[in-house]
Parts: C-alpha cells; structure tokens; sequence
C-alpha cells in the first residue's frame, strides 16, 4: 500500500521517461513523513501545479511474516539490526517495473557526497526511485543486486534516509521546468558555478551603521558582474578552498 499524492490539483497520469512529469517513489518505513516540507513553497506549489509528483511506499507492506519483519541481526554478529534483502528487493520491484528508466537511489552515509552536478543530471532525466534506509543498514546483496546507487548529503548520521531523500528532492524539484520564477535564479547560486555564491543586500540602504556597497547601486553591470565574482572568489577561498581546488 503506498500513500499516493497522485490526486494532486494538476496530477495526471504519466509513463516514466515519455515525457510525462518528474517521478519520485519513496521506499520508506514511515510514509506518512511525506510529503512533510516538500508539500510546502516551491515544491508544494510545483506538485499541485503537476509538475512532479510523490508517492511514498511503505516497505513493511513487503514483508511476509506475521509480525511484518523488515530486519534480522547481522550476519557475523554486532549492534543493532539490518533490512533484509528480500523485504526491500520484493518493495522496490513491487514500487517499479525492470524497464523503468529511474535511477535506484539509496539514501546512505557512506555514498558519493551530494553535489549540484548530480542533482542537476536528476533533474534533467524522469525522475528517481529513492530507498531510505533504516538501522544499522540495508543487506548488501540487495545493493549489489538492484543496482542501487548509493547517495549521501554530508558526513554525519542521521535516525534514517527519509530526511536526505526530502534534502535531495528539494534540490532537485527547485530546478525543473518552471519551477524558480526567474530565469537566472538557478545560475547564480553557490556551486552552480564551481563557487559560492556572493553576498545579497536589499532595503534599506543604511542599516545599524552598515551600508550597501556603492558598487551595487552604481547601475555599472560590468562593474557589479566583476565585484559578484571577487566576492564569489574571496568567500570560496575562505570557506571552501576545496571547491577551488576542483577548478
């Protein structure tokens, strides 16, 4: 059984990479985590407007035994618990047929590190299907066998996938057709450009002492274009030197 927001104001129903709306399908033990923040501002407003749309499938439905086990102990011993390879193999074929074209993502700490280059080729294909895992992990053979790629959104642990799956989708809906208003307002930010981005000032112009840069009120594009990118540079060095190391 999954919780379905296919009925969303503007849903319709679609086939996967035939040009229908970005897909999402959440293999969770707790569906009802979705679709929390991402039915709200931009991405709330994109689904009801059908531009993507969400469904978040509980993986205990895939068990078969009578008290609906999703783990066992480890093999060899240890802490805690591990999500059987049966289970989850069963709620992801169940969740998406052999041909779908989705990439099989796996919410992890120990994946590839999260960048804006990934998030933009997600945004560019039909969508993903997205396994959070829970416990001590997820059985490898299952990884190995449902080829899934495993992401991470930062060096630390959390209770669950479920809060990096919301992370990687907000980055990921924000991009797709129509969503941001401006046309420029997804080239201008940190790392579209290998850099972080430079600093914002809006009204009023004086505040407790401190000013606006003349430069951003000279009406000199060239000249602002060329204080963005010094600004850009110098935070970059100061916080990320390893980003300029990439350049």
């Amino acid at each position: 059984m999954s919780d379905s927001l296919a009925d969303a104001p503007g849903a319709a129903t679609v086939t996967p990479g035939l040009g229908g709306r970005w897909r999402a399908t959440i293999l969770t033990l707790y569906p009802e985590m979705f679709p929390g923040p991402l039915g709200q501002s931009l991405s709330g407003k994109a689904m009801a407007e059908g531009k993507w749309s969400l469904d978040a499938v509980n993986i205990r439905d895939s068990a078969t035994t009578k008290h609906r086990n999703v783990d066992d102990t480890p093999a060899g011993g240890g802490p805690g618990m591990v999500m059987r390879a049966d289970v989850v193999a069963r709620a992801l074929d169940a969740a998406a047929p052999a041909d779908d074209p989705r990439p099989r993502l796996l919410m992890s700490p120990r994946g590839k590190p999260l960048d804006q280059a990934r998030v933009r080729e997600l945004a560019a294909g039909p969508g993903a299907l997205i396994l959070c895992g829970r416990f001590e992990g997820v059985d490898e053979r299952v990884i190995e066998a449902r080829q899934l790629e495993e992401v991470s959104i930062g060096d630390y642990v959390l209770s669950g996938g479920e809060l990096g799956a919301m992370v990687l989708l907000d980055a990921i809906v924000r991009l797709l057709p129509g969503v941001m208003g401006g046309a420029e307002s997804g080239t201008e930010e940190s790392f579209e450009g290998g850099l972080l981005e430079y600093p914002h000032y809006t009204r009023p112009r004086e505040w407790e002492g401190r000013s606006i840069p003349d430069v951003l009120l000279s009406g000199d594009h060239a000249a602002i274009a060329k204080w963005r990118r010094q600004q850009s540079l110098r935070i970059t060095a100061e916080r990320r030197p390893d980003l300029l190391d990439k350049g």
